[in-house]
């Protein structure tokens, strides 16, 4: 038998060939801040859970939540929920079939991002 030649085909692209995207970017971030909104849950429960306990648990629970950690985790858990709801807002917007097109696709990424961090210092302001 023939001996037969292989082909030589180029490899599959991988993420380091493609150039980041706003509109992947925003997806990406959706589902890192959707799964981060957990820290601040985590916290604000065990903050809860420690004033049901004693007193003296809960001074400790209190001292981490009102510490720069806690301020930290609270500030970045406000811009998450508003960065998610957004977000959300985008992806039902993009499921009634409208915003399909990528310079709108691209100014509703922009929206989501600036939007975010405008109600998270409102809502800093405000709280």
């Amino acid at each position: 038998m023939a001996e037969m030649k292989r082909v030589e085909r180029p490899l599959s692209p991988h993420l380091q060939i493609y150039r980041p995207q706003l509109t992947s970017v925003v997806s990406i971030l959706t589902r890192i801040t959707g799964n981060a909104l957990i820290v601040g849950v985590m916290l604000a429960v065990w903050w809860l859970l420690a004033a049901a306990v004693s007193e003296p648990y809960f001074a400790v629970a209190n001292a981490v939540a009102t510490s720069w950690f806690g301020d930290l985790v609270f500030t970045c858990s406000a811009w998450a929920v508003w960065y998610h709801y957004l977000a959300g807002l985008r992806h039902l917007y993009f499921d009634a079939g409208h915003g399909l097109d990528i310079p709108t696709a691209e100014r509703l990424g922009w929206g989501i991002v600036i939007g975010s961090f405008v109600l998270t210092f409102i809502t800093i302001l405000i709280v």
